[in-house]
């Protein structure tokens, strides 16, 4: 059984930083394409980050820059390093994963079979 939990959130002002983390359990993330979504108060969830077997990164524009998706393949953790945050980036925070290769590594929500339970980000301005 696939696991994924998510860390790492919390309250910061504007201009601040925070690294999300991803543990994993049942589930290698260097194996197949993974990523991190968001969703904000009352809006739909969005992909965010996602990085690929081969180590290939793809990103929203609203954090190109800002935001970096890594893992630690010894430790099997997902991380999002987010820099200069914005009110804007308050949201629920997920770590996704898709269940196969062969699936077009994108932030389309609908390609991920695997999710956590999300941890909270809010940005004060």
């Amino acid at each position: 059984q696939v696991q994924l939990v998510e860390s790492g959130g919390g309250s910061v002002q504007s201009g601040g930083s925070l690294r999300l983390s991803c543990a994993a359990s049942g589930y290698t993330f260097s194996s197949y394409c993974v990523g991190w979504f968001r969703q904000p108060p009352g809006k739909e969830r969005e992909g965010v980050a996602a990085i690929d077997s081969d180590g290939s990164t793809s990103y929203a524009d609203s954090v190109k820059g800002r935001f970096t998706i890594s893992q630690d393949h010894a430790k099997n953790t997902l991380y999002l390093q987010m820099n200069s945050l914005k009110p804007e980036d308050t949201a629920m925070y997920y770590c996704a994963a898709q269940s196969r290769g062969g699936i077009f590594c994108s932030l389309s929500v609908g390609l991920f079979a695997y999710w956590g339970q999300g941890t909270q980000v809010s940005v004060s301005s």
